[in-house]
């Protein structure tokens, strides 16, 4: 379950990127791996992952910058704002190859046993695994965290686990899982992604309380330092009990990982020119465009690369808050939607760089098709009654000519917001009691002003009031998990094989919990329905239909206004690194990179 957010530098929301990895068919026997419906890539006795050096130097710093401010070393709860890289001090059960869609390989678990139904999972824990104090990891720090991250975690910890029972400790280096239900091919390994916390130092300690008292992990690296809400300092643990494994065995190679904090992108981007910091990920087609440009750029000092991302792109857009009575009309949401005029956005504000987003799992084989399939009819024709009538017909994206003419797109929103029992008069739209509608735009970035403006403007043309709150990121955060907001624009990545979280994206469950991701407060039994079946799918084909399934409801709820997106990383780094001539296929792989200066001292 990786999803990609744009506010996952947001870290209380770092979390939730579920990076999702599932298991093979039924297994009845111990294994070093688990993957979801076919072979694993690497045997039992493999001795790296192909796309990392081995030999890779270790040494060197790696720098980059990132944006707001953090008050937390916590990430696993919903208060404060957590360090930058803070999951980077802990360890898993199993760890994720990035060049397979869904297989997890042993890390603290050395081996792990699927009940053939689907019905249990245990692991048995490598005998060598500690925590950074040299305490050794036992089954009763799995428990301890399992049961820590259900009762004092974030809410979505909940919704996640939500189908383990219990959990056993068999003997001191063994645990196993017990479901409520049989079938959950994915669940296994959603419980091997289970961040492993040490009970005997938290025990003592209130895990619910936002504090800055340096945690230990078991990971490769460690927090060295930090300056709060300035900087935060890692260092590369030498005795670091896993980096041997054929898990990790050319990753992790800088000795240190330092993140600067910045209030804004566009003082931090002018940083990096300067030398401040080594590496960026470029958010902004215009500063991409136009920015990296000059001496630096032409001499070669600072390397820029687009890098594929064949990751899905998910769903990034205006995200309504349906709690809010205004918008629990769907007119209203559709009307709204058609004023955001994203082919001339697309052309004069971003070099026509991005693509319209049509789906919640766009850039992938998961996204809806214009025309419903028979496989979603079927799945979907059970709740037909439940299903407003457009859910069955063909999927409808306004189309602008890029002009900034949307004459069109006004007419229809005012005939949808008269649907709804509101009256243009006066140049405005009001309701029966003649109060006009408006709504305010939540924003934690001021370089995102320029595109809601013109949005601005084509709503004010039908008399709808609008306001912009621009907040930094911290109470961006607190304002979003306590549903204080009207529109949000985020960004929700998705995975090639979504399953479990899907629960709480779009459950009844996580509608209301504060700190939920499921950000517009959608309930729909029939989303609920689809989403358990999606849970037990028996085959990959199932699995995709379900989803395209879920995708076409979620997209007749109107919910978000889709925006954009680019299915590639836009980097730039400072000419002082090396890497693998083989990427790793789902994800950008900071992780396999060294420094040449440590190269050159080998």
């Amino acid at each position: 379950m990786h999803f990609k957010y744009t506010v996952k530098s947001i870290p209380v929301l770092l979390f939730c990127t579920f990076v999702l990895i599932s298991f093979s068919s039924v297994a009845s026997s111990w294994s070093h791996a688990l993957s979801m419906y076919g072979d694993f890539k690497y045997s039992k006795n493999f001795t790296h992952f192909e796309y990392v050096n081995p030999n890779a130097p270790k040494g060197g710093i790696f720098k980059q910058a990132t944006i707001g401010s953090f008050d937390s070393l916590n990430p696993f709860i919903v208060k404060g704002n957590a360090a930058a890289g803070i999951s980077m001090i802990y360890d898993s059960l199993l760890k994720q190859s990035s060049d397979e869609p869904f297989t997890g390989y042993a890390l603290i678990a050395s081996s792990v046993n699927v009940a053939d139904d689907y019905s249990s999972v245990s692991f048995k824990i490598n005998p060598s695994a500690k925590f950074h104090d040299g305490v050794s990891i036992k089954a009763s720090d799995v428990k301890f965290s399992f049961d820590l991250l259900i009762e004092k975690g974030a809410p979505h910890f909940r919704s996640y686990y939500a189908g383990v029972k219990e959990v056993v400790i068999d003997s001191s280096s063994q645990v196993t899982f017990h479901f409520t239900e049989i079938g959950n091919r994915e669940l296994p390994l959603i419980i091997g992604q289970l961040p492993i916390l040490p009970e005997h130092f938290w025990s003592d300690k209130d895990f619910s309380k936002t504090d800055l008292i340096i945690p230990t992990g078991s990971g490769a690296y460690r927090i060295q330092s930090f300056k709060a809400g300035k900087r935060i300092t890692y260092e590369l643990v030498s005795d670091y009990w896993a980096k041997e494994l054929p898990v990790n065995k050319g990753l992790y190679n800088f000795e240190k990982m330092i993140f600067d904090y910045y209030r804004d992108d566009g003082v931090a981007f002018e940083a990096f020119k300067s030398g401040a910091f080594d590496y960026r990920l470029e958010s902004s087609s215009k500063r991409w465009a136009t920015g990296y440009q000059g001496d630096l750029f032409n001499s070669g000092k600072i390397i820029t690369e687009k890098i594929a991302d064949q990751n899905p792109q998910g769903m990034q857009g205006f995200w309504f808050n349906l709690r809010k009575d205004k918008f629990k009309d769907k007119h209203v949401r559709e009307a709204i939607s058609l004023l955001f005029d994203f082919e001339w956005a697309n052309k004069t504000l971003f070099y026509g760089a991005y693509t319209r987003i049509n789906s919640f799992y766009s850039g992938s084989e998961l996204a809806t098709s214009q025309i419903i399939t028979e496989s979603e009819k079927a799945l979907l024709l059970p709740y037909q009654s439940q299903l407003s009538a457009s859910v069955f017909e063909p999927l409808s994206f306004p189309v602008t000519n890029a002009d900034g003419d949307v004459r069109e797109q006004m007419r229809e929103a005012v005939k949808l917001f008269e649907k709804a029992g509101y009256q243009l008069k006066n140049s405005k739209m009001q309701d029966k009691d003649g109060n006009q509608f408006e709504f305010e735009f939540l924003l934690y970035s001021k370089d995102f002003e320029r595109v809601v403006h013109p949005f601005r403007q084509n709503l004010k043309r039908i008399g709808i009031k609008t306001s912009i709150r621009l907040v930094d990121v911290s109470q961006f955060v607190n304002r979003l998990n306590n549903f204080d907001f009207d529109l949000v624009s985020l960004r929700k990545g998705q995975s090639i094989s979504p399953g479990n979280e899907q629960l709480g994206f779009w459950g009844c469950d996580s509608a209301m919990e504060v700190g939920t991701s499921n950000w517009s407060g959608i309930c729909s039994p029939v989303l609920d329905e689809l989403v358990q079946q999606l849970i037990t799918s028996d085959s990959r084909e199932k699995l995709v239909n379900t989803t395209k399934a879920i995708d076409r409801v979620l997209l007749n709820e109107f919910m978000v206004i889709p925006q954009w997106y680019l299915p590639a990383y836009r980097i730039a780094y400072w000419n002082k690194y090396s890497r693998p001539p083989i990427a790793p296929v789902y994800d950008l792989g900071i992780s396999t990179w060294w420094s040449t200066e440590a190269e050159k001292l080998l």
